[in-house]
């Protein structure tokens, strides 16, 4: 059972977030064009084409002693940004390590360029929401 609080806002000891594990999960969009080069004559993806891509990471970690988050969102926000920002209104088969930029090789793209940053990474989606299409990489 839960534990009662009387107030919410100021009872400190039961909403204590030091030491507890928490995944945190952050978003951008971008714009991007890519084509499938290796299918056949006719088929609709072969013919440069573009998308709305979303972009999310989830990072977990341990809350420290004085600190109230686990990582503060403005700073992922920019540390995520940035990276879309070198996908945004680009042709992705120009990207170098995305010549077949399929929705699992730009997750895995977006991962690498993004590990070194966010050591608690955890999880990278990328999604095209217009078509219900999602991909998640678990990052080990």
């Amino acid at each position: 059972m839960a534990t009662k609080l009387t107030d919410t806002q100021t009872d400190r000891t039961a909403l204590e977030v030091e030491g507890q594990v928490f995944e945190i999960t952050k978003a951008v969009n971008f714009e991007a064009a890519h084509y499938m080069a290796g299918k056949p004559e006719g088929h609709p993806y072969r013919n440069m084409h573009g998308h709305s891509f979303r972009l999310e990471v989830t990072v977990a970690g341990t809350v420290l002693p004085g600190a109230e988050w686990v990582q503060d969102f403005s700073g992922l926000a920019a540390i995520l940004q940035t990276t879309a920002e070198k996908l945004d209104h680009r042709l992705l088969n120009e990207v170098e390590g995305l010549s077949v930029p399929t929705l699992e090789r730009i997750c895995l793209w977006a991962a690498n360029d993004l590990r070194d940053q966010l050591p608690g990474l955890k999880k990278v989606a990328l999604a095209r929401p217009s078509l219900d299409e999602r991909c998640v990489l678990i990052v080990h």
